[in-house]
């Protein structure tokens, strides 16, 4: 029998909770395996011999596989049912991970990332349009909100407790420890997802046609900018703590943490700013996001003040979240109502496009200039984010 209760100043029933849960539980899942690697570059490098650069290459890969593959998978697969979909997918990535951690070479381990990683943005677009079809529509932004919060607790809880795992018991085992997240995932997705979800047919033309469209645009590289100027310096977080703040590796886990810690709220804050005009205040964010990365490379000097640094960095990574995620579902209900699924998996591409740029640049700059010069590039790219959004904000006055 269906209860209803209050949750978060909202009434969902009890099965609409079960299912956003699924879904937290799938975006932690998902984004546990996609950056647990961070905190492991170190290890790895040294156990397959390549360099910090290349094992930095394990998330940036990772990031452009979402990134080119996820509008393809989506343009074939959205006509197909949710259900057998999101399962399928969650049979792939388990097999993914479970490569993975059998993995002995460098491009095995790259091959069986990229694959799982098409997978998870995937699952991650299922994931927004069975939330947007399955609740209703007053409750949109706040299980977006929650269902974009499984990242974060994957910051906070997943990722430390997986460096950890790896830093003790070996890389490998983290890989055990996500596939095994995923037979959980399994488990839940298989009991919750609704099974009269249809897919939604529509043509390549109107798909890819979204794109034509200069709001479109610059909504899909504002936020990936935003995103590659943090991880221009967070992919190489844990060389930065050990070579240039000097703190020992035992305590990683831990400053990971707190970095999770800090992105928690930046995600609650997230529903605050969309709910508000989110996208004028957005170019204000971005420019403070920018003076806090550029002060990276005048508080290294000291621990505590490299560590405050740090943490405003994770208080500002996802500050931008909630609101261009329903900005491009919007845009795409103005231009072409029939491409939502599209629109809706345009987020996750510019996240990771974003996560695969800051991550590259990032390892260039720190193989040719020191780590301490990524939060220069980082300063750059949040500034090009805050260029972007003013412009999406003068384009959408026309409009109105």
């Amino acid at each position: 029998m269906e209860n209803t209760t209050e949750m978060a100043g909202v009434h969902l029933s009890a099965k609409q909770k079960l299912l956003v849960f699924s879904l937290v539980l799938l975006t932690f899942v998902t984004g546990t395996s996609e950056f647990v690697i961070v905190g492991l570059l170190s290890r790895i490098a040294s156990s397959l011999e390549v360099t910090i650069s290349s094992a930095g290459a394990l998330v940036s890969g990772f990031a452009f596989a979402v990134a080119v593959g996820t509008p393809i998978v989506v343009v074939l697969v959205s006509r197909y049912p949710a259900y057998p979909l999101m399962l399928g997918c969650m049979s792939i990535f388990i097999a993914g991970n479970i490569t993975s951690a059998l993995s002995s070479s460098y491009f095995w381990l790259l091959g069986a990332r990229v694959v799982t990683a098409v997978v998870c943005g995937l699952m991650q677009t299922i994931a927004m349009t069975v939330a947007s079809e399955a609740i209703p529509a007053s409750k949109r932004g706040l299980v977006v909100s929650l269902v974009f919060s499984g990242f974060t607790i994957a910051s906070i809880l997943g990722v430390p407790l997986g460096t950890w795992i790896g830093q003790t018991g070996g890389w490998n085992m983290a890989f055990w420890f996500t596939a095994g997240l995923g037979f959980i995932s399994f488990a839940m997705l298989s009991l919750t997802v609704p099974r009269n979800l249809k897919g939604t047919p529509s043509s390549l033309k109107n798909q890819f046609g979204l794109l034509a469209h200069a709001r479109m645009i610059t909504a899909f590289f504002a936020p990936a900018l935003s995103l590659a100027a943090t991880y221009a310096v967070y992919t190489y977080i844990t060389p930065i703590l050990e070579r240039e703040l000097l703190i020992p590796a035992r305590y990683t886990s831990l400053i990971l943490l707190l970095f999770g810690a800090a992105s928690i709220i930046s995600t609650l804050l997230a529903g605050k700013i969309a709910a508000h005009d989110g996208l004028r205040k957005l170019r204000f964010i971005f420019l403070l996001q920018a003076i806090v990365l550029v002060s990276l490379y005048f508080t290294l000097h000291s621990t505590v003040l490299g560590l405050i640094t740090i943490f405003l960095i994770g208080l500002a990574i996802y500050l931008f979240n909630v609101t261009f995620q329903l900005y491009l579902i919007d845009l795409a209900g103005e231009y072409s109502p029939s491409a939502k699924v599209f629109a809706a998996s345009l987020f996750p591409v510019s996240v990771n496009f974003g996560i695969a740029v800051g991550a590259a640049i990032g390892g260039l700059i720190a193989t040719n200039f020191g780590l301490p010069y990524t939060g220069w590039m980082g300063g750059l790219l949040a500034l090009a984010a805050a260029f972007l959004t003013f412009i999406s904000v003068q384009m959408q006055k026309k409009k109105s």
